[in-house]
């Protein structure tokens, strides 16, 4: 499950960088403005991994309740913050770190009630 999440965040930076790296002249239409950003290698390859971090998903499906796996898609905040800092220059400024911090205690409840009740 949670690789199935570190798939999709880096998915969403490869994403990032893909539409980042396009420009778009003013007489462009709108299907080539479009075929332009899915060509990107970075989108492609994030679409690749999106499509195997899916696969692994579905195993984690299969074998947890979707009420309990669903949640942890919350850890994509995380990964998402930390690989745009890392890669994008993105800040971490402390209202992110607090938001961060209040996804994990919301987890470690969820994984806590789950485990004792």
């Amino acid at each position: 499950m949670t690789f199935s999440v570190a798939l999709s965040a880096v998915a969403q930076t490869l994403f990032k960088l893909g539409v980042s790296q396009i420009s778009f002249a003013p007489q462009m239409s709108s299907l080539s403005k479009a075929a332009s950003l899915v060509f990107s290698p970075y989108v492609l390859a994030g679409l690749s991994l999106y499509a195997l971090g899916t696969v692994f998903w579905l195993f984690a499906l299969k074998a947890l309740d979707l009420s309990v796996a669903y949640p942890f898609v919350a850890l994509s905040f995380i990964f998402v913050a930390v690989l745009s800092f890392a890669f994008l220059g993105e800040p971490l400024s402390v209202t992110r770190l607090i938001g961060t911090a209040l996804i994990v205690s919301g987890l470690v409840v969820m994984f806590v009630g789950e485990v004792v009740g």
